[in-house]
């Protein structure tokens, strides 16, 4: 299935990007992306399984750490996961782009589970700027309320 530039642009303002810059900003999200004149092909796409749009269940104070927080995260699987966020805005209800153990982010940034201040966190709450869609990382990027939850990220854009 082949994706049109100009109906991703109904979606998401892509003016200021030519077809090779769009084709590296979503290779770099983990997305492998081939641009053909103006369509790209979804199934070299690949639709982004590793970054999907989440539910933020719960926010703890981390007990290890002063500006942490322990969430439990649904992301549509069979139990909510545990994310380790640093971010300052972070609250329960908020829908939120997830990466998920996999996933490659800008700078070849892989996400794994990994402990931090010994709590395992198993993904990664996103802002804008770790995602290569903005430069604002002043908290995580909050997606509206009706964003479905477990469906990917780049789907829903």
């Amino acid at each position: 299935m082949d994706i049109s530039l100009e109906w991703l642009n109904d979606f998401v303002d892509l003016s200021d990007r030519t077809p090779d810059q769009l084709e590296h900003e979503l290779t770099m999200l983990g997305l492998e992306a081939v641009s053909e004149g103006s369509f790209m092909s979804r199934d070299t796409l690949g639709v982004g399984e590793k970054l999907v749009v989440g539910e933020v269940l719960s926010v703890e104070k981390h007990a290890n750490a002063d500006k942490l927080s322990v969430c439990a995260v649904n992301v549509g699987a069979d139990a909510p996961l545990t994310i380790v966020c640093g971010a300052p805005n972070v609250v329960a209800g908020q829908r939120v782009p997830v990466a998920l153990v996999g996933a490659v982010l800008p700078g070849d940034f892989e996400i794994g589970r990994r402990k931090v201040r010994g709590v395992a966190s198993e993904g990664m709450i996103c802002a804008e700027d770790e995602l290569g869609l903005g430069d604002d990382h002043d908290g995580i990027m909050v997606l509206p309320e009706d964003a479905p939850i477990g469906t990917p990220l780049l789907a829903y854009l």
